[in-house]
């Protein structure tokens, strides 16, 4: 779909792995996520919802990021909100198209027979390197224009924190309460939230260092997302990561311990 520049969406709600794994909430796909899942330089717009509301609102913008760019774009979420009860507002259904209003929106699309039109060929098959390479080419900027105009995320309590929480999903909403406890507790600690993970903030985080003494990445995994801000900070302050793993969901004191660790 990368390679055809074929838009669509898929919603991956994250459960306890490897393998057969448990249906216990887990954020351990943010590799397979944000690495891709076939072979090729290809990249898939990944949101990061953490909650309810936000898992519905994403559907119109995944698929709005998925036809602007003409790329597969993915809602990752989890266990834990999957399984949540809250108030949702849903958007209005939109009525279905044409195939007239397919070809004027999208020129691009095969509609099966050729309707005034010459035949659309969609496909990633190319057997000449030199012109799979203009493809890939192609295909690159296209991502950098991503990273540069669709970067999504959420701060909170970061303009006087000694210390940066950075989470998405659910651990994000854990981690909210995690910065209520310690503030009380006297540290100065905010939050920093990726809400695309592809593009992912690392800009964002990257200024974030200049003003922290130290960020803790909280995620429900053994440590991915680490690596990432890891390369954004590239060494301007230390970044220690807290997971649980198997299905298990942190406790806010649990995150509160372990910014304890970095602070110390």
């Amino acid at each position: 779909m990368a390679g055809a520049e074929v838009p669509g969406v898929f919603v991956n709600v994250q459960r306890g792995g490897p393998g057969l794994g448990t249906i216990q909430p887990s954020q351990g796909d943010y590799f397979q996520a944000t690495r891709g899942g076939g072979n090729g330089d290809y990249k898939v717009i990944v949101l990061a919802p953490s909650s309810v509301q936000e898992m519905a609102d994403f559907v119109d913008l995944a698929f709005e990021l998925a036809f602007k760019y003409r790329n597969p774009a993915m809602i990752l979420s989890d266990g834990v909100i999957g399984q949540m009860m809250e108030k949702v507002v849903l958007p209005p259904f939109k009525p279905r198209r044409t195939d007239e209003e397919v070809i004027k929106q999208c020129p691009w699309a095969s509609t099966g027979k050729p309707k005034n039109r010459e035949r659309v060929v969609i496909t990633s098959l190319e057997l000449k390197p030199e012109i799979m390479e203009q493809r890939n080419l192609a295909l690159q900027e296209k991502y950098r224009k991503i990273q540069e105009n669709e970067v999504r995320f959420e701060e909170q309590q970061l303009d006087d924190a000694e210390y940066a929480i950075v989470a998405f999903g659910s651990a994000a909403r854990i981690a909210e309460k995690s910065v209520e406890i310690a503030r009380e507790q006297g540290i100065k600690v905010g939050l920093f939230r990726p809400i695309t993970l592809f593009p992912f903030p690392e800009k964002q985080i990257a200024e974030l260092s200049k003003k922290v003494k130290g960020i803790l990445v909280a995620e429900i995994n053994a440590g991915q997302m680490v690596q990432d801000v890891r390369l954004a900070v590239n060494g301007a302050v230390p970044v220690e990561q807290f997971g649980r793993l198997g299905g298990i969901v942190p406790d806010p004191e649990e995150i509160v311990n372990a910014l304890l660790k970095l602070k110390n």
